[in-house]
């Protein structure tokens, strides 16, 4: 139960690629534990760029996760005893089932729960994991960040291939790991323009 006994929530915080996020989570993490708070911070397995364990935002900070979650596990509640907050990294690849465990986490055992990760695939197609925290979040807040080819905010994640714009009827996976050589934030406008650049070539 945290402090006063205060009804927990549920945040999802989503952003396009390279918008922040885990640097972010780790500034959260780092002032909850300046005020002797204890937090947990959770990532899926599937995250393998940095390490198993790794949490790392591209600016260089780390911090190693305190659970991995597999695609058939559920979060051990018995690791929340007297745990302030928890922060989930790269919460799109999260089962829904754990999304519906997150939920019971914050009113069952009054922990707040913040989940940073994308709302879409490159195809702009919602994470199963984004979709389910849309659905259950109490506070849903945009990480910002601005389109790699203009000004304007990035709302899309393009995937590069080659140096070339893939498109949304791509027959690869939707789920490829990467860094900016892969990814880059883009603006609806520039989105289109450089997948129509790409099929002209």
């Amino acid at each position: 139960m945290n402090e006063q006994g205060i009804m927990a929530k549920l945040y999802f915080r989503y952003g396009a690629v390279g918008s922040a996020k885990t640097l972010n989570l780790l500034a959260v993490a780092h002032n909850y534990r300046q005020q002797n708070k204890r937090i947990l911070i959770l990532k899926p397995a599937l995250d393998t760029r940095f390490g198993a364990n790794q949490v790392r935002s591209r600016a260089g900070l780390e911090q190693e996760a305190d659970i991995v979650l597999g695609s058939n596990d559920m979060i051990d509640e018995t690791k929340l005893a007297g745990v302030d907050c928890l922060l989930v990294d790269e919460c799109q690849f999260l089962e829904s089932r754990v999304i519906d465990q997150l939920r019971f986490i914050t009113t069952e055992y009054r922990v707040p729960v913040i989940c940073y990760g994308l709302r879409t695939d490159f195809k702009r197609r919602l994470f199963s994991g984004s979709q389910r925290l849309l659905e259950l979040a109490d506070a849903i807040e945009e990480v910002k960040t601005t389109c790699a080819f203009c000004n304007k905010k990035a709302v899309y994640n393009l995937k590069m291939v080659d140096g070339f714009a893939v498109g949304p009827d791509s027959q690869g996976p939707v789920v490829e790991l990467g860094c900016e050589e892969k990814y880059l934030p883009s603006c609806a406008g520039c989105y289109d323009a450089k997948i129509l650049e790409s099929a002209s070539r």
